[in-house]
């Protein structure tokens, strides 16, 4: 029997015979059917040992890999979305995202305050597909953005407002008027009597990007709303989200909201924008990712950080990036997948057009490919420290652990503006290394295993005098250094940088198996 450390970190299959980047076809494991899930999963919950990470409630570590999977992509097609999470699974992936406000599964459409049993047998079925695969699925709430006096209207829902027989007069007495307040606390009560705490729910997100709806003070009742959520779901997670952070406007929402009582998880939502207003939208895909965390993580959250929403679109999200289509290989979500837990977040970050680029281009093999990058990886037990630097055309995105270093080193010299724009092809790169800085602490020499997420595959070699020589590769590797290994290097491998006190005191805790403090 498959163990749900193996279900929910790796998957349930050697990813040696996954496709290719680019091939149409289907991976040969992810037509394997996956073996079946416990009836009942333990729960998601920050973890007690590094409050940076989640843990499962058996103790065991979960990295959340996955995706936005809002609903399936028509009324009739069923079928298609539990394709799509089978898939997901297949290739180690354990997480989705849901809109409970898409028509699909929207229990409130017919008038406000009253709840469509049938719909929620909707949500019944998702939550049942994902207990079998093995997937823990985050719930939001809301996403409408006003109530039918502006564009978009997908996100309009007029029936709140007391003209329809719903309890506001505005947006405003929406979010700041008692009857409101306490009619969407009877919906989460509702929520809460069909589900409880069903420990495949990730968690419970109150509203889609809640600083697109204009109007009143969201930011109160998202902090008395979640802790209503943990009222009623005390073993579920709880959080909020904000709109991209495209603009230096947000950072004073998006540093109140990652610190604010009751939000679990400090949520990020950036995107390829070349209509953003912030230069960091415009340029590498691995770079915008990386200062969103590392934004989040200058604001001292105290809790696991999590790139939530990312992707490319066109200027100011007027659809899916242009450039998509020419994506065969998956760069793009390749990027999005592995600079945010490079850079210290919680898990990869979760890509949003899972229809017209992911399932489009045949990309479920690249969340495989991170899973077996991080195979075996306690993040909660490591406490890693991130850092990055860049050495000649490398950039190197480090995660300092108490067992294990990782590095995600990075071709600066490609990205999409190269491959995707103008169409040129990744150079195959011979003779690189890596000269570990002197500050790190490391020894002169020690093992190394080396991943190929393009090749799937990994190298087992040595560095030496301080310096790791890389095999040829293109666009990206992973190293990973056991540092549990250098505690029985002989003399040249003993630390002569000015921060050698640092791997020594690593060496010290896996000595006396010290639990982190």
């Amino acid at each position: 029997m498959t163990t749900m450390r193996e279900r929910l970190w790796i998957g349930l299959l050697a990813l040696a015979g996954t496709a290719c980047p680019g091939d149409d076809r289907p991976a040969a494991d992810a037509a394997r059917a996956p073996a079946p899930a416990p009836a009942l999963l333990p729960y998601v919950e920050v973890s007690r040992r590094d409050p940076r990470y989640f843990d499962l409630s058996d103790g065991q570590p979960y990295v959340p890999i996955g995706l936005n999977m809002i609903a399936p992509p028509g009324e009739d097609r069923w079928e298609v979305m539990e394709e799509w999470m089978r898939q997901l699974a297949a290739q180690g992936g354990n997480f989705i995202r849901i809109w409970l406000g898409h028509s699909w599964f929207d229990i409130e459409h017919r008038r406000s305050g009253e709840y469509d049993a049938e719909k929620a047998r909707h949500i019944d079925r998702l939550l049942e597909t994902a207990r079998r695969h093995g997937i823990y699925v985050k719930l939001c709430i809301e996403s409408f953005r006003h109530f039918g006096t502006r564009d978009q209207l997908w996100s309009a829902k007029p029936l709140h407002l007391q003209s329809r027989g719903g309890p506001a007069a505005d947006i405003a007495d929406f979010f700041d008027g008692e009857a409101s307040r306490a009619q969407f606390k009877r919906k989460l009560g509702w929520y809460a009597d069909r589900y409880g705490s069903d420990p495949v729910i990730f968690g419970w997100e109150l509203w889609n990007e809640i600083n697109a709806v204009a109007g009143g003070d969201y930011m109160s009742w998202s902090e008395a709303m979640l802790a209503e959520l943990h009222r009623l779901f005390p073993r579920n997670l709880a959080m909020q989200s904000l709109g991209s952070f495209d603009t230096e406007r947000v950072d004073a929402l998006y540093r109140r909201l990652a610190t604010m009582p009751g939000n679990d998880v400090a949520q990020v939502h950036r995107y390829l924008d070349l209509g953003a207003p912030l230069e960091a939208c415009h340029g590498p895909v691995d770079l915008l990712a990386a200062e969103a965390v590392e934004r989040m993580r200058s604001y001292r959250p105290g809790r696991p950080i999590l790139l939530a929403e990312s992707g490319a679109v066109e200027p100011r999200h007027t659809g899916p990036f242009r450039l998509y289509a020419r994506d065969r290989e998956g760069i793009i979500l390749h990027d999005v997948l592995f600079a945010p837990f490079f850079c210290g977040a919680a898990g990869p970050g979760h890509i949003w057009h899972w229809d017209h680029y992911v399932s489009r281009n045949n990309l479920w093999w690249a969340f495989g490919r991170f899973a077996e990058a991080i195979r075996g990886v306690d993040p909660a037990a490591e406490r890693f420290s991130p850092c990055r630097f860049s050495q000649g055309s490398l950039r190197l995105y480090l995660l300092a652990g108490r067992r294990t270093m990782l590095a995600w080193c990075r071709d600066a010299d490609n990205a999409w503006q190269s491959e995707l724009e103008r169409g040129q092809a990744p150079e195959r790169l011979a003779g690189r290394k890596i000269e570990w800085p002197a500050d790190l602490g490391l020894p002169l020499q020690g093992n190394a295993r080396i991943y190929d997420p393009w090749e799937n595959r990994w190298t087992e070699t040595r560095w030496n005098g301080g310096c790791l020589a890389l095999p040829a590769f293109r666009r990206s590797l992973v190293v990973s250094i056991p540092l549990s290994s250098l505690l029985n290097e002989g003399p040249g491998s003993r630390p002569t940088g000015p921060n050698s006190g640092r791997l020594q005191s690593k060496k010290s805790v896996i000595r006396n198996r010290r639990r982190p403090a």
